[in-house]
């Protein structure tokens, strides 16, 4: 079975396999980054005298603020979790996407790609990402000066979740079986005219299915 034919994401095993790497990742960095903050301090209190501080000054604050970016990386990642364990993977072939501000989306954001209302499919929702931490690699696909087979990199993706509230994209293996790269994207697009939830569609139970995410709709 590939990916696409689970009712979830997360009973794919290289789907579960693919999180337990990016957690696992994660964990390493923050212990990586605290370890390094130490033996700086060690080797600063054990073997140097008093002098030398101001060497090492710009090192551990470096190590500290390393570390506490690290700890940033812990809550998309759980939420990656529960959206792969609520909804199922799509394939989507050329999805519109861009780095510029979307027409859409008056707040500050790090890029747009736009997927189909499950609803109304000719209706295209952006979902953005919020925040610029690890978007280098889609960044550099993205661009649109970007090369042709960098650009083929993302010409399929993998999509997990709902545009009208949130979602998941990854990038498939050259065998695609299993995903790479994955980014939570957020649902920001601004309410106009009194649209809501129910303008785009979205029923009690998708709407119960996007709280259990962690979204809670203002405009349900």
């Amino acid at each position: 079975m590939t990916p696409t034919d689970h009712p979830i994401a997360w009973e794919n095993s290289a789907t579960r396999r693919a999180w337990t790497v990016h957690m696992a990742m994660n964990v390493a960095g923050f212990i990586g980054w605290i370890a390094a903050w130490v033996g700086l301090l060690y080797v600063l209190i054990v073997f140097l005298s008093p002098g030398f501080v101001f060497l090492f000054v710009l090192p551990l604050g470096y190590c500290f603020y390393r570390a506490v970016t690290q700890l940033r990386y812990f809550p998309p990642a759980f939420r990656m979790r529960r959206i792969l364990r609520t909804y199922p993977w799509q394939a989507m072939r050329d999805a519109p996407h861009g780095l510029s501000g979307h027409p859409d989306v008056p707040d500050k954001h790090h890029g747009w790609f736009e997927f189909p209302n499950p609803a109304r499919p000719d209706q295209l929702l952006a979902l953005v990402f919020s925040q610029h931490l690890r978007t280098e690699w889609w960044h550099r696909r993205m661009a649109p000066r970007a090369k042709p087979q960098l650009k083929s990199q993302i010409s399929v993706i993998w999509f997990a979740g709902d545009p009208r509230f949130i979602g998941l994209i990854a990038a498939s293996t050259h065998d695609e079986d299993a995903p790479r790269r994955m980014q939570v994207l957020e649902q920001r697009t601004e309410v106009v005219g009194g649209q809501g939830l129910a303008d785009w569609g979205a029923t009690p139970e998708d709407i119960e299915r996007g709280r259990s995410v962690g979204i809670y709709p203002a405009h349900s």
